[in-house]
């Protein structure tokens, strides 16, 4: 799958089957994490595999996250503020969105997790002073979803045109206005 094929076909994944996601599969992942770009080459992140269940239901508490439980595996993004003070949050971010993207192509579903308490994913993972938590990514194999469930996902994947999200030189301005 190309690049923007996986752009068009990502959407946010929040129920997955019970199976975990294959060694290979995960290292390609984490490998595409690895090579990202980072201000002045500095590599501020690291990057937790969670599969354990009572570690993921702990993971789980924040408002939007309960279907953590049932995730089989979460990757926590957590980036050194010493490493790169200013830019760190910014590149474990392109970090991993590029393990959103891989895992798209690879036929994996993903989401975004946003809600959570970083004091408590510090504590749940052993996480030293020195490192912010940037972001967790639920990954697995999506669980099919038909009926009802399928068509109110396909209405919710539609998206904004350009023309009412980007404007040429300053605010509101068209190309060619």
């Amino acid at each position: 799958m190309d690049v923007f094929e996986a752009f068009k076909v990502r959407k946010s994944v929040r129920s997955f089957e019970d199976r975990q996601v294959p060694e290979d599969l995960l290292e390609r992942l984490l490998e595409s994490a690895r090579i990202a770009e980072s201000a002045n080459n500095s590599q501020p992140w690291h990057f937790i595999v969670v599969t354990d269940p009572e570690k993921r239901r702990e993971l789980s508490s924040g408002r939007y996250a309960k279907f953590l439980k049932n995730t089989p595996c979460v990757i926590v993004g957590i980036g050194d503020r010493e490493a790169s003070p200013n830019w760190c949050t910014v590149d474990v971010t392109i970090a991993l969105q590029n393990i959103v993207l891989a895992a798209t192509a690879l036929g994996l579903g993903t989401c975004w997790i946003g809600s959570f308490a970083e004091g408590e994913v510090k504590t749940v993972l052993n996480v030293p002073d020195k490192y912010t938590v940037v972001g967790m990514i639920a990954l697995g194999f999506e669980k099919s979803k038909g009926g009802i469930g399928g068509m109110i996902e396909a209405h919710m994947h539609r998206r904004k045109s350009l023309e009412q999200i980007v404007s040429y030189e300053s605010f509101g301005r068209t190309r060619g206005g």
